[in-house]
């Protein structure tokens, strides 16, 4: 069955996974994942991540991350939906919990952090909040 939205499932696989306290969680690779998984990974939210292109179904893996017992990752919020589309300025982009968590952007030079987009003065589709 197709998803209708591809990143919003990433985020409920995500999810999921560390309810239940899995060391990783599978789901079919896109570009725009492997971009959001770099970003995770860069801003400290996931330990690592794996593209597996060599299969008959490419897959992402993602190594989540504990500290404690507890996630790295608090929340995960899909924002702009297909039905949706929200999009922000420059500089109407949000701070997430004051700066404890990250927006991401889907914009002209790529899928960024909302404080990237910010400092390079470009907004774009606002794609979720993760915190």
């Amino acid at each position: 069955m197709p998803v209708t939205d591809p990143i919003a499932d990433m985020l409920t696989r995500i999810r999921n996974a560390q309810q239940m306290k899995h060391q990783s969680a599978t789901m079919p690779v896109s570009k725009i994942k492997a971009d959001i998984a770099k970003i995770l990974k860069e801003e400290g939210f996931i330990r690592d991540y794996d593209v597996f292109r060599n299969q008959p179904h490419p897959l992402l893996r993602i190594h989540m991350g504990y500290r404690d017992r507890e996630p790295f990752i608090s929340g995960l919020k899909r924002v702009s939906k297909p039905g949706l589309r929200v999009y922000v300025g420059s500089g109407e982009i949000p701070r997430v919990y004051g700066g404890l968590g990250i927006s991401l952007l889907s914009t002209s030079k790529g899928v960024m952090s909302g404080k990237n987009a910010w400092r390079q003065g470009i907004g774009g589709e606002l794609l979720c909040y993760v915190w």
